[in-house]
Protein backbone atom coordinates (compact mmCIF):
# COMPACT_ATOMS: atom_id res chain seq x y z
CA UNK A 1 0.00 0.00 0.00
CA UNK A 2 3.00 2.57 0.78
CA UNK A 3 4.38 1.91 -2.54
CA UNK A 4 1.31 2.90 -4.23
CA UNK A 5 0.89 6.28 -2.11
CA UNK A 6 4.88 7.35 -3.04
CA UNK A 7 4.04 6.45 -6.52
CA UNK A 8 1.57 9.19 -6.56
CA UNK A 9 3.24 12.65 -6.85
CA UNK A 10 0.07 14.42 -5.86
CA UNK A 11 0.22 13.31 -2.01
CA UNK A 12 3.69 15.17 -2.26
CA UNK A 13 2.82 18.45 -3.91
CA UNK A 14 -0.09 18.51 -1.37
CA UNK A 15 2.19 17.90 1.14
CA UNK A 16 4.64 20.32 0.96
CA UNK A 17 2.08 22.59 -0.08
CA UNK A 18 0.51 22.20 3.51
CA UNK A 19 0.65 25.40 5.88
CA UNK A 20 0.53 25.99 9.41
CA UNK A 21 -2.52 29.33 9.70
CA UNK A 22 -1.00 30.54 12.33
CA UNK A 23 2.82 31.30 12.38
CA UNK A 24 5.58 30.33 14.90
CA UNK A 25 6.14 34.49 15.51
CA UNK A 26 7.39 34.35 19.30
CA UNK A 27 10.98 32.30 17.91
CA UNK A 28 12.72 33.83 15.27
CA UNK A 29 15.71 32.59 14.88
CA UNK A 30 17.52 28.98 16.24
CA UNK A 31 18.53 31.24 19.69
CA UNK A 32 14.97 31.95 19.84
CA UNK A 33 14.12 28.25 19.59
CA UNK A 34 16.36 27.57 22.32
CA UNK A 35 15.70 30.10 24.69
CA UNK A 36 11.94 29.36 24.73
CA UNK A 37 12.50 25.60 25.16
CA UNK A 38 15.07 26.26 28.13
CA UNK A 39 12.19 28.15 29.75
CA UNK A 40 10.25 24.79 29.50
CA UNK A 41 13.24 23.36 31.18
CA UNK A 42 14.42 21.62 27.79
CA UNK A 43 18.26 21.50 27.17
CA UNK A 44 18.07 21.91 23.58
CA UNK A 45 21.47 21.40 21.60
CA UNK A 46 22.19 23.52 18.35
CA UNK A 47 21.57 21.08 15.71
CA UNK A 48 18.16 20.15 17.39
CA UNK A 49 17.20 23.88 17.67
CA UNK A 50 18.03 24.19 14.00
CA UNK A 51 16.22 21.30 12.83
CA UNK A 52 13.23 22.74 14.84
CA UNK A 53 13.35 26.45 13.55
CA UNK A 54 13.47 24.93 10.18
CA UNK A 55 10.78 22.68 10.40
CA UNK A 56 8.20 25.00 12.40
CA UNK A 57 9.78 27.88 9.30
CA UNK A 58 9.17 25.89 6.10
CA UNK A 59 5.43 24.02 7.78
CA UNK A 60 6.97 20.97 7.58
CA UNK A 61 6.75 17.71 9.51
CA UNK A 62 9.14 17.08 11.96
CA UNK A 63 10.33 13.16 12.61
CA UNK A 64 12.36 12.43 15.53
CA UNK A 65 14.23 9.05 15.54
CA UNK A 66 16.82 7.69 18.23
CA UNK A 67 17.04 5.81 21.06
CA UNK A 68 14.36 5.22 24.09
CA UNK A 69 14.61 8.31 26.86
CA UNK A 70 16.69 10.45 24.49
CA UNK A 71 13.71 13.57 24.93
CA UNK A 72 12.26 13.21 21.94
CA UNK A 73 8.32 13.36 23.22
CA UNK A 74 9.47 15.71 25.72
CA UNK A 75 10.47 18.02 22.47
CA UNK A 76 6.64 18.55 21.58
CA UNK A 77 5.77 18.88 25.17
CA UNK A 78 7.98 22.13 25.51
CA UNK A 79 7.18 23.26 22.00
CA UNK A 80 3.47 23.42 22.92
CA UNK A 81 3.92 24.85 26.24
CA UNK A 82 6.67 27.33 24.69
CA UNK A 83 3.46 28.61 21.82
CA UNK A 84 0.67 28.00 24.44
CA UNK A 85 -0.87 25.42 21.88
CA UNK A 86 -2.52 22.38 22.66
CA UNK A 87 -0.51 19.09 22.61
CA UNK A 88 -2.34 16.35 21.36
CA UNK A 89 -1.04 12.72 21.27
CA UNK A 90 -1.05 9.55 19.01
CA UNK A 91 0.33 7.02 20.92
CA UNK A 92 1.18 4.19 18.53
CA UNK A 93 1.34 0.73 19.37
CA UNK A 94 0.90 -2.62 16.82
CA UNK A 95 -2.67 -3.33 15.51
CA UNK A 96 -3.17 0.78 15.66
CA UNK A 97 -5.84 1.48 12.88
CA UNK A 98 -7.22 4.40 11.27
CA UNK A 99 -10.50 3.69 12.90
CA UNK A 100 -8.91 3.99 16.52
CA UNK A 101 -6.80 6.84 15.32
CA UNK A 102 -9.32 8.80 13.81
CA UNK A 103 -12.99 8.28 15.59
CA UNK A 104 -15.53 5.82 16.83
CA UNK A 105 -18.83 5.82 17.74
CA UNK A 106 -20.49 5.79 21.21
CA UNK A 107 -22.05 2.55 20.43
CA UNK A 108 -23.76 2.24 24.15
CA UNK A 109 -25.16 6.01 23.97
CA UNK A 110 -26.70 5.30 20.78
CA UNK A 111 -28.55 2.18 21.98
CA UNK A 112 -29.69 4.58 24.99
CA UNK A 113 -30.84 6.78 22.63
CA UNK A 114 -32.99 4.25 20.58
CA UNK A 115 -34.62 2.79 23.75
CA UNK A 116 -35.26 6.01 25.08
CA UNK A 117 -37.11 7.12 21.53
CA UNK A 118 -39.20 3.48 21.25
CA UNK A 119 -40.20 4.27 25.42
CA UNK A 120 -41.87 7.52 24.65
CA UNK A 121 -43.11 7.14 21.31
CA UNK A 122 -40.71 10.20 19.64
CA UNK A 123 -38.24 10.17 16.54
CA UNK A 124 -34.87 9.17 17.51
CA UNK A 125 -32.01 11.65 17.50
CA UNK A 126 -29.74 11.71 14.21
CA UNK A 127 -27.31 8.87 15.63
CA UNK A 128 -24.49 10.24 13.27
CA UNK A 129 -24.26 13.55 14.73
CA UNK A 130 -21.51 15.06 16.63
CA UNK A 131 -23.74 13.77 19.77
CA UNK A 132 -22.41 10.42 19.65
CA UNK A 133 -18.89 10.90 17.85
CA UNK A 134 -16.06 10.34 20.13
CA UNK A 135 -12.88 12.12 18.45
CA UNK A 136 -9.25 10.13 18.83
CA UNK A 137 -6.14 11.92 18.25
CA UNK A 138 -6.11 12.35 14.65
CA UNK A 139 -9.64 14.16 13.84
CA UNK A 140 -9.03 16.20 17.39
CA UNK A 141 -5.76 17.28 15.53
CA UNK A 142 -8.07 18.90 13.01
CA UNK A 143 -10.44 20.81 14.60
CA UNK A 144 -10.46 24.51 15.64
CA UNK A 145 -8.55 24.84 19.03
CA UNK A 146 -8.12 27.63 21.31
CA UNK A 147 -5.23 29.51 20.89
CA UNK A 148 -4.55 28.19 17.62
CA UNK A 149 -3.43 25.16 15.90
CA UNK A 150 -2.25 22.15 18.32
CA UNK A 151 0.86 20.59 18.11
CA UNK A 152 0.25 16.80 17.26
CA UNK A 153 2.56 14.33 18.69
CA UNK A 154 2.97 10.59 16.62
CA UNK A 155 4.79 8.95 19.14
CA UNK A 156 6.54 5.77 18.37
CA UNK A 157 5.23 5.48 15.46
CA UNK A 158 7.40 2.36 14.35
CA UNK A 159 5.19 0.67 16.36
CA UNK A 160 2.86 0.52 13.87
CA UNK A 161 2.25 -1.09 10.45
CA UNK A 162 2.92 -0.05 6.98
CA UNK A 163 -0.83 0.01 6.40
CA UNK A 164 -1.44 2.50 9.21
CA UNK A 165 1.57 4.53 7.49
CA UNK A 166 -0.13 4.66 4.05
CA UNK A 167 -2.93 5.99 5.77
CA UNK A 168 -1.22 8.30 7.87
CA UNK A 169 0.48 9.96 5.07
CA UNK A 170 -3.00 10.33 3.30
CA UNK A 171 -4.17 11.92 6.29
CA UNK A 172 -1.33 14.69 6.60
CA UNK A 173 -1.27 15.22 2.99
CA UNK A 174 -4.46 17.44 3.11
CA UNK A 175 -4.36 17.36 7.00
CA UNK A 176 -8.23 16.55 6.75
CA UNK A 177 -10.15 12.74 7.59
CA UNK A 178 -13.22 11.40 6.21
CA UNK A 179 -15.82 10.02 8.46
CA UNK A 180 -18.03 8.18 5.95
CA UNK A 181 -21.57 8.59 7.96
CA UNK A 182 -20.93 12.58 8.26
CA UNK A 183 -18.38 13.61 5.54
CA UNK A 184 -14.45 15.05 5.50
CA UNK A 185 -13.16 17.04 8.07
CA UNK A 186 -10.49 19.47 7.10
CA UNK A 187 -8.27 21.33 9.55
CA UNK A 188 -8.85 24.92 9.21
CA UNK A 189 -5.51 25.54 10.72
CA UNK A 190 -3.56 22.61 10.22
CA UNK A 191 -1.05 21.15 13.27
CA UNK A 192 2.28 21.48 13.74
CA UNK A 193 3.27 17.82 13.59
CA UNK A 194 6.17 15.81 14.87
CA UNK A 195 6.62 12.12 14.60
CA UNK A 196 8.91 10.07 16.85
CA UNK A 197 10.64 6.67 16.36
CA UNK A 198 12.55 4.72 18.49
CA UNK A 199 13.92 2.37 15.13
CA UNK A 200 12.22 -0.98 16.58
CA UNK A 201 11.91 -1.47 12.70
CA UNK A 202 12.41 1.48 9.88
CA UNK A 203 9.90 3.61 9.23
CA UNK A 204 8.89 4.05 5.45
CA UNK A 205 11.18 6.73 3.27
CA UNK A 206 7.45 7.81 1.56
CA UNK A 207 6.63 8.79 5.13
CA UNK A 208 10.53 9.94 6.15
CA UNK A 209 10.73 12.14 2.77
CA UNK A 210 8.00 14.60 3.79
CA UNK A 211 9.78 15.52 7.23
CA UNK A 212 12.37 16.88 8.22
CA UNK A 213 14.60 13.95 10.11
CA UNK A 214 16.52 14.84 13.12
CA UNK A 215 18.77 11.61 14.95
CA UNK A 216 18.10 12.65 18.37
CA UNK A 217 21.28 11.01 20.21
CA UNK A 218 22.23 10.67 23.70
CA UNK A 219 24.15 13.80 25.16
CA UNK A 220 27.38 15.21 25.54
CA UNK A 221 28.33 15.11 29.42
CA UNK A 222 28.47 18.98 29.25
CA UNK A 223 24.73 19.02 27.88
CA UNK A 224 23.40 16.32 29.91
CA UNK A 225 24.39 18.38 32.94
CA UNK A 226 23.03 21.48 31.96
CA UNK A 227 19.70 18.86 31.66
CA UNK A 228 20.07 17.57 35.32
CA UNK A 229 20.61 21.04 36.29
CA UNK A 230 17.43 22.08 34.78
CA UNK A 231 15.21 18.69 35.60
CA UNK A 232 16.61 18.12 38.76
CA UNK A 233 18.02 21.52 40.40
CA UNK A 234 18.01 20.61 44.00
CA UNK A 235 21.27 18.21 43.51
CA UNK A 236 24.43 19.41 44.62
CA UNK A 237 26.60 19.63 41.33
CA UNK A 238 29.55 17.17 42.68
CA UNK A 239 27.03 14.63 42.99
CA UNK A 240 25.32 15.54 39.44
CA UNK A 241 28.75 15.32 38.12
CA UNK A 242 29.06 11.53 39.67
CA UNK A 243 25.75 10.57 37.91
CA UNK A 244 26.10 11.95 34.99
CA UNK A 245 30.08 10.48 34.12
CA UNK A 246 28.63 7.13 35.27
CA UNK A 247 26.00 7.19 33.14
CA UNK A 248 28.11 8.15 30.04
CA UNK A 249 30.64 5.16 31.04
CA UNK A 250 27.35 3.07 31.68
CA UNK A 251 26.48 3.46 27.98
CA UNK A 252 30.29 1.94 26.16
CA UNK A 253 29.88 -0.90 28.06
CA UNK A 254 27.86 -3.75 26.71
CA UNK A 255 24.20 -3.50 27.66
CA UNK A 256 21.09 -5.10 26.57
CA UNK A 257 19.30 -1.62 26.63
CA UNK A 258 21.67 1.46 27.46
CA UNK A 259 20.43 4.18 30.08
CA UNK A 260 18.44 7.09 28.47
CA UNK A 261 18.56 10.87 29.68
CA UNK A 262 15.27 10.13 31.58
CA UNK A 263 16.78 7.53 33.26
CA UNK A 264 19.98 9.83 34.36
CA UNK A 265 17.13 12.14 36.01
CA UNK A 266 15.20 9.02 37.68
CA UNK A 267 18.39 7.79 38.92
CA UNK A 268 19.23 10.89 40.52
CA UNK A 269 15.93 11.77 41.96
CA UNK A 270 16.12 8.63 43.76
CA UNK A 271 19.74 9.30 45.00
CA UNK A 272 18.09 12.96 46.07
CA UNK A 273 15.39 11.18 48.07
CA UNK A 274 17.93 8.88 50.06
CA UNK A 275 19.72 12.14 50.91
CA UNK A 276 23.05 10.22 49.16
CA UNK A 277 25.74 13.20 48.55
CA UNK A 278 27.95 11.02 46.70
CA UNK A 279 27.85 7.58 45.28
CA UNK A 280 29.00 4.05 46.27
CA UNK A 281 28.82 0.80 45.17
CA UNK A 282 26.56 -0.08 47.80
CA UNK A 283 23.97 2.33 46.73
CA UNK A 284 24.74 2.21 43.18
CA UNK A 285 23.75 -1.68 43.37
CA UNK A 286 20.83 -0.85 45.77
CA UNK A 287 19.05 1.42 42.94
CA UNK A 288 19.70 0.17 39.23
CA UNK A 289 16.41 -0.20 38.93
CA UNK A 290 15.95 3.30 38.27
CA UNK A 291 18.89 3.16 35.63
CA UNK A 292 18.73 -0.17 34.24
CA UNK A 293 15.60 -2.30 33.02
CA UNK A 294 16.33 -5.67 31.97
CA UNK A 295 17.61 -8.19 35.06
CA UNK A 296 20.52 -9.38 32.35
CA UNK A 297 22.01 -5.85 32.57
CA UNK A 298 21.36 -5.26 36.58
CA UNK A 299 23.30 -8.66 37.14
CA UNK A 300 26.13 -7.37 35.11
CA UNK A 301 26.37 -4.20 37.44
CA UNK A 302 26.10 -5.91 40.71
CA UNK A 303 29.48 -6.33 43.07
CA UNK A 304 32.62 -5.43 41.77
CA UNK A 305 31.85 -4.49 38.48
CA UNK A 306 29.88 -1.45 39.79
CA UNK A 307 32.44 -0.40 42.04
CA UNK A 308 35.27 -0.96 39.28
CA UNK A 309 33.21 1.94 36.75
CA UNK A 310 32.76 4.27 40.10
CA UNK A 311 36.55 4.34 40.39
CA UNK A 312 36.97 4.66 36.41
CA UNK A 313 34.73 7.54 37.04
CA UNK A 314 36.58 9.47 40.04
CA UNK A 315 40.03 8.42 38.55
CA UNK A 316 38.80 10.49 35.65
CA UNK A 317 36.74 13.39 37.48
CA UNK A 318 39.71 13.97 39.60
Amino acid sequence: MILSYAADPSIATRLDRAVWAVPFTDMNSIDDVQAALAEQNYVCGRALATVTYLALTLKRPLFLEGEAGTGKTEIAKAIAAAMGRRLIRLQCYEGLDAASAVYEWNFAAQMVAIRRAEATGEAPPDLFSDDFLIARPLLEAMRPQPGGAPVLLIDEIDRTDAPFEAFLLEALSDYQVTIPETGTVTAPEPPIVILTSNRTREVHDALKRRCLYHWVDYPTHEREMEILAARAPEAAEALSREVVAFVQKLRTEDLFKKPGVAETIDWAKCLLALDMMELSPEVISDTLGALLKYQDDIQKLQGSEAKRILDEVRAEVA
